[in-house]
């Protein structure tokens, strides 16, 4: 996992240390050495995660939180306050600030670490979902991120699983009158109970008898509804190890007993607005793809969509020195299967395409019909070994199991011709020299009889 991270410390000894650990895991690292040098650096370049000192002369820790929160620019940057503060009311003036977690000095490696990558991996999620929306450039991405109140659209609706009552009922006279509270003490009905609820958060106990709650947390994340759905823990002390491994299981905060209720309040808050703002994004992605960007036949993105977000993807894959690679695939005498079967039956074969094509691409890359019979995959962090290889178990795919057309059960076989292409690491390149490429192979591979990947030299 690679990110930017931003150090952020008036101390130069502080930001050497855990600059040296960051760099050990591989982080690219930022450094600024006060508040007004940290909003620069935020505003005009990528930063994923920021650790941020709290005291520092000039502009504390805080007041450099609530200014990035404050900012649609930057209001999705998970920010990490490390501080010497140790007291409960300095958390939550923290939280309230916009802060996504605290780290106390002297900083654990092991907590600093597993705590980072869990917030680069939801801000990878946040990152593409509004990447996808600025493609579309008519949804009012703005207005949406400069929504103060995402954390106010309703009482939230939270899941307690928890096996022992007193401790449920201490939880539910804590978060009273601040949210619609669900006590769940079967672990097993807990995740039935969670994926039908539509719930806001889950909060779950690590003391729940006779059962791993980290098998709980396992099972809510790979279940479709409940993935994005943010867990919290209520841990005890010493458990240290069960904590790393729960956030890397994907868990997104925990409080340690005895829980203070105003920063269970003030997690929960957290929690619930990340969960909204993404929520929102997502909604408004998917509604105004569906309606602007989709190609109508074979549901996926279409050229419209292609021209704009692959510059997108190009750019940033250049700013980050992460590999993109492209393939162009064009059905194999398409012409013919209009002509013999009928424009219904290439309407059929066009449809089963692009299902099996996207079975054999993963969420993140970008698949989309460029017209007729020709489509593009965009594969994002993926050289032209790697891509080669795709386009070819692809092609293979296509070739081996025949189409099925009409209601009879008739077959008929459909082959691929496919080019592919890399973004040049070792020279100047662009979008329209990196697509010609891909387009010239796929020529070869037509002129070379068809049914076959050719790859274009960098």
């Amino acid at each position: 996992m690679t990110a930017r991270i931003l150090v952020v410390d008036d101390v130069p000894a502080n930001v050497k240390l855990l600059e040296a650990r960051l760099l050990a895991e591989y982080f690219e690292v930022l450094v600024a050495h006060n508040g007004a040098e940290a909003l620069e650096i935020c505003e005009n370049s990528k930063v994923d995660v920021v650790l941020l000192d709290v005291m520092m002369p000039d502009m504390d820790g805080f007041e450099v939180c609530r200014r990035l929160k404050a900012d649609p620019a930057t209001h999705h940057v998970p920010v990490v306050m490390v501080t010497a503060l140790d007291q409960v009311s300095d958390r939550v003036r923290g939280l309230e600030a916009g802060a996504d977690d605290f780290l106390t000095k002297p900083v654990n490696d092991l907590q600093l670490m597993t705590r980072v990558k869990s917030l680069v991996r939801l801000k990878t999620l946040t990152d593409e979902l509004r990447l996808r929306a600025a493609t579309t450039r008519n949804i009012g991405i703005e207005e949406l991120l400069s929504r103060r109140d995402i954390a106010a659209d309703g009482e939230a609706n939270v899941l307690l699983v928890e096996t022992r009552k007193t401790a449920g009922e201490r939880i539910a006279r804590m978060l009273r009158g601040r949210c619609t509270l669900s006590i769940a003490d079967d672990p097993q009905a807990a995740f039935f109970q969670a994926a039908e609820g539509g719930f806001d958060c889950v909060i779950i106990s690590t003391d729940l008898a006779g059962y791993d709650p980290l098998r709980l947390c396992s099972q809510l994340r790979t279940l479709d509804r409940t993935r994005f759905v943010p867990i919290m823990l209520l841990a005890d002390g010493g458990e240290e190890e069960r904590l790393v491994r729960a956030l890397e299981l994907g868990v997104n905060d925990y409080l340690v007993r005895p829980i203070d209720q105003h920063e269970l309040i003030a997690r929960l808050a957290t929690q619930v607005k990340r969960r909204r703002y993404n929520d929102h994004l997502r909604a408004s992605v998917a509604e105004t793809i569906e309606m602007a960007v989709t190609d109508g036949l074979t549901g996926l993105h279409n050229r419209r969509y292609l021209d704009s977000h692959l510059a997108t993807l190009f750019d940033r894959a250049r700013s980050r020195r992460r590999p993109l690679s492209m393939m162009i695939a064009d059905i194999d005498r398409f012409k013919s299967i209009n002509d013999t079967w009928g424009h219904d039956v290439g309407d059929e074969v066009l449809r089963e395409f692009a299902s099996r094509l996207r079975k054999n691409v993963r969420g993140i890359d970008l698949a989309c019909r460029m017209g007729g019979e020709e489509f593009v995959i965009v594969m994002p962090d993926t050289d032209g070994v790697v891509a080669e290889k795709v386009a070819e178990r692809i092609r293979a795919q296509i070739e081996q199991t025949a189409f099925s057309i009409g209601a009879d059960g008739k077959t008929i076989p459909v082959t691929v011709s496919v080019g592919v292409s890399a973004m040049a690491t070792t020279a100047p390149d662009t979008v329209e020299a990196m697509m010609k490429r891909a387009d010239v192979a796929l020529y070869e591979a037509k002129n070379g009889g068809r049914n076959r990947v050719v790859a274009a030299a960098a």
